[in-house]
């Protein structure tokens, strides 16, 4: 029982201590945020919040670009307004819809509030020039 009780927690743990890989949207976590920005990969940090009207009409773009092989280098961190406070205030974010784009620790473009497809598609693409 033990043993089966260790290796059924082992994937996961192993999953959460691996590096952020290229072109995955994925849960912000202060560990696989820096981990990519240490590797120098252009990175999309997207601030939502499930109750927010623009935040949930910015995510099928978002969804978008993570499927998109224009954006596969960028990887994309979904940060939850509400329950990653510590995280959000360390980013500077004040508001929920916030998007920010990072070559390596760079900060490259940020805005809040966007909902247009294209604009959010340009300020994603900042990240990987």
């Amino acid at each position: 029982m033990r043993v089966r009780l260790l290796a059924a927690l082992a994937v996961p743990l192993a999953l959460a201590a691996t590096p952020a890989l290229a072109g995955a949207i994925r849960p912000f976590s202060t560990a696989s945020f820096q981990a990519a920005q240490r590797a120098g990969h252009p990175v999309l940090v997207d601030v939502h919040a499930d109750w927010c009207p623009t935040c949930r009409a910015q995510a099928p773009t978002i969804a978008e670009l993570g499927r998109d092989p224009a954006y596969a280098r960028l990887d994309i961190f979904v940060l939850d307004y509400d329950a990653q406070k510590n995280e959000r205030l360390a980013l500077g974010v004040q508001r929920q819809s916030t998007l920010i784009a990072y070559r390596g620790t760079a900060e490259r473009s940020r805005a809040t509030g966007v909902v247009d497809r294209g604009q959010i598609r340009a300020l994603a693409q900042t990240a990987l020039r």
